[in-house]
């Protein structure tokens, strides 16, 4: 009798990338630090788990089999806090784990979630275990933001990218949640189009400075809805011994999360917005169009500075008012 190795991500199954790792995995070939990278950590973490379970439980011996994260010789480094920091102190004891030896498997497994958030003390610390690798032990680095890692970091890790074409926003999220962001980005458009109507009257300037605030409200309880049902989901499935810092720092990743995805879909419904109308022969549509993508991306980018999601957005919106307005 044998156990089956835990599934890839379905996107995933086949594609190139997995079947050098399975190749390497075959022949036991595997680096000892890879840094997985892209869109969606939730798809980071189930590849690492894929390759946790395939190191460390032997498919000829099911008695001894452990789900990777209850896994004795599985070991996890989070971000922790408001600030979702990976301080020295944390990283000193995931070192300490991985230098002694392995418990059931005779190999070790490391995962490092979010490793961007390392601070430079921890991330010294860190490097110094890849400068010198402890034997039988596997590295896996998660992050979205793999140029936020030193670069010295970065270079003594073997890379892979992982593209998650199933990334809509809310997904995991209620009925509830999704009608009402279906609801919210119908209602952007409309209010592009107010704006690019022409309209000069003092009400209609008046409804449209009210319409930011109106989307605002929308987006906040969209944001808060989501965050809420999803974050119950993950809970029930976490490690018992996580402890409370390392939890709201997970809660908080999860509406980091959520919120970057937002504002990915609200950049394709202003693309949408403003090609229907270029393919319609308006070229004036272009420079406004070029324009509020780019303050769209520089506001996403100050949220990963940990600016407040309604404040980015509300800026965003200010902004769209004098770009569009222009015209």
């Amino acid at each position: 009798m044998s156990t089956a190795p835990l599934p890839w991500p379905a996107a995933l199954e086949g594609t190139p990338t997995v079947a050098v790792i399975e190749r390497a995995l075959e022949r036991r070939r595997l680096a000892h630090s890879l840094l997985l990278h892209g869109e969606n950590l939730g798809t980071l973490a189930t590849v690492a788990h894929a390759i946790a379970d395939r190191l460390l439980n032997d498919p000829r011996q099911p008695s001894q089999y452990f789900a990777p994260k209850q896994h004795p010789d599985f070991h996890a480094l989070r971000p922790a806090g408001k600030m979702r920091q990976i301080g020295a102190e944390p990283t000193r004891d995931l070192i300490g784990k991985i230098q002694i030896s392995a418990n059931v498997s005779p190999r070790k497994v490391a995962v490092i979630y979010e490793a961007d958030r390392m601070n430079t003390a921890a991330s010294n610390i860190f490097l110094k275990t890849l400068e010198e690798p402890t034997p039988s032990t596997t590295i896996l680095l998660l992050t979205t933001r793999p140029y936020a890692l030193l670069a010295t970091i970065r270079s003594r890790c073997l890379h892979f990218r992982f593209t998650d074409a199933g990334s809509e926003a809310l997904a995991d999220a209620d009925e509830a949640a999704r009608t009402l962001w279906q609801s919210t980005r119908a209602d952007y458009g409309a209010w592009l189009a107010q704006l690019t109507a022409g309209v000069s009257e003092k009400r209609a300037v008046a409804d449209q400075l009210m319409g930011v605030y109106g989307l605002v409200t929308r987006f906040n309880a969209v944001l808060a809805t989501a965050t809420e049902t999803i974050w119950k989901a993950q809970k029930a499935k976490l490690p018992e011994d996580l402890d409370d810092d390392e939890q709201v720092a997970i809660e908080t990743g999860i509406a980091n999360g959520i919120r970057q995805k937002l504002f990915i879909e609200l950049e394709h419904t202003t693309r949408a917005f403003a090609q229907e109308r270029l393919q319609a022969g308006d070229e004036s549509m272009r420079r406004s169009l070029t324009a509020a993508i780019e303050k769209l991306e520089h506001n996403a980018g100050l949220l990963r500075l940990n600016l407040n999601e309604a404040a980015a957005f509300e800026d965003f919106l200010l902004g769209s008012l004098r770009i569009w307005a222009k015209r």
